[in-house]
Parts: C-alpha cells; sequence; structure tokens
C-alpha cells in the first residue's frame, strides 16, 4: 500500500492505493498533521510500503510532516520536487523552481491523459490555470482568488457580510440575483470564477483551436461545469502527476 498526500495552504488530502493495480483504499481530506496520522492509522489492514507528497508548505513544516509520518508508520517518504522537465513536459516558469508544485504535477497529469495540448483549471483556495501546448512546453497560467479566499475577504472587510457556511451552501442552489447577502456574495463569487473559467478556454481557443482538452480539478471544480461543459473534471489530477515525479513499486 501507497500513501498519497497532497498538502496544501488549508488542507491535506490524502489516499492509500494498491501499488499494484492503484485502487483506493481509503482517503479523505483533514486539517491538521495530527489528524492525518489519526486517519491513516484507523484504516484496516494498513501495511503501508512507502509515502509519496507534493506540499505548497514551508519546508520546515513539510520537514515536521515528514519526520511524523516516518515515525508513525515505518516509510520512508518521497517528497517531489521542481523539475525543468519531466515526462515530456518542460516547465515555463523563467526560475523553474518557483513554479508551485501543485500546479507542476497537475501540468504532467494533464499533459500524460490528454497525450496533446490542455488547459488545466483548478479550484481550491486560490483558482489557477496553466496551458501546456502539443509539444509538451508549459506556457504558464493565471492565479487569482478562489472561492475560499473571495469569501473570507468579504466576511473580513465588510462588517455587515456574515453568515455561516450552511446558509452558504443553501444560497448556491440557484444563480440568480440575490435576494440577501448570502446569496448576493456566494453567486457572485461563482459568476466571478466562472468568468476566470471561461477566459482560460477563450485563450486556449486563441492558441489552439479547438485541438486541445480542459481538465477542471480542486474542491470547486463542480461550480463551473457549466462554464466549460467540454471539460473533463479529474478530482484527483495532482495525484497523476504525483505518482510519475515520485514512482513507488
Amino acid at each position: 500500500m501507497i500513501l498519497e498526500l497532497d498538502c496544501g495552504n488549508s488542507f491535506i488530502k490524502w489516499r492509500v492505493i494498491h501499488a499494484a493495480d492503484a485502487a483506493i483504499t481509503g482517503g479523505g481530506i483533514v486539517d491538521s498533521d495530527q489528524s492525518l496520522l489519526a486517519a491513516v492509522a484507523s484504516l484496516p489492514s494498513l501495511r503501508l510500503a512507502g509515502c509519496r507528497m507534493v506540499s505548497v508548505r514551508s519546508e520546515e513544516e513539510t520537514a515536521a510532516l515528514c519526520s511524523q509520518l516516518e515515525q508513525a508508520f515505518a516509510i520512508k517518504v518521497m517528497v517531489a520536487q521542481p523539475a525543468h522537465e519531466m515526462a515530456g513536459v518542460s516547465n515555463g516558469y523563467e526560475d523553474f523552481q518557483r513554479l508551485g508544485m501543485d500546479r507542476w504535477l497537475g501540468a504532467l497529469g494533464a499533459y500524460h491523459l490528454a497525450k496533446g495540448a490542455c488547459l488545466v483549471i483548478d479550484l481550491g483556495t486560490a483558482a489557477k490555470a496553466d496551458f501546456v501546448a502539443a509539444n509538451g512546453k508549459h506556457l504558464g497560467g493565471y492565479i487569482c482568488p478562489g472561492m475560499p479566499l473571495m469569501r473570507s475577504q468579504l466576511r473580513t472587510h465588510t462588517r455587515r457580510i456574515r453568515y455561516d457556511d450552511a446558509s452558504a451552501e443553501r444560497a448556491l442552489s440557484s444563480l440568480a440575483p440575490g435576494r440577501s447577502t448570502v446569496e448576493a456574495v456566494e453567486r457572485g463569487c461563482v459568476l466571478m470564477l466562472q468568468g476566470f473559467a471561461r477566459t482560460q478556454v477563450e485563450q486556449a481557443k486563441a492558441l489552439w483551436g479547438d485541438d486541445f482538452t480542459v481538465f477542471l480539478t480542486g474542491g470547486d471544480a463542480p461550480l463551473v461545469r457549466e462554464a466549460a461543459p467540454q471539460a473533463r473534471i479529474v478530482p484527483d489530477l495532482v495525484f497523476v502527476g504525483l505518482a510519475m515525479a515520485c514512482p513507488l513499486s
């Protein structure tokens, strides 16, 4: 069994797969290192042979988690590292080490699945887009606030905007003009995300015509589905790239 980890700024996404066929035996999303250790340890018949990780945390935070995992489960942890070129994809950043590892692995995974030009739209804490040409050249991308950041900023800086998560979920039953503050905020943020997605698709069409594949990933990907109806939703796209960057038998 292999433990796979995607360590973001706010949450850790994890799953355990069988090495032979990549069948998933367990997984989830947690908000702390201790919650992760407890969740993994609770899996029945757990026999980990190794762990691979992608992290956008600081080096100190990443090293601390690796140490905890190695002590708790007696395994080695492979952490994905930046690369100028890998699996047919060339990093498009002027300083390749500055490209976020989640974006890099998403690009690797998308190009592997598409076998050609592709656009990756990743909607999590931040909204990100990356373009990979048919020859594997990463052309760069865009980053802007995602739903959690937009919502948080409005709640923090506007005194009268106060509502709970349950109200937010109910507000997204429609995108009609909001008739309450929660509806106006939530629906407005979704429309901004959809506009972001449509613009990325338009840019891809300007570059490649219709000969490209769109991938949607990240927790809020379903919110922009209608803005990119031709897209493939691949929730675990980063894990596809992680397996390529950190092969374990």
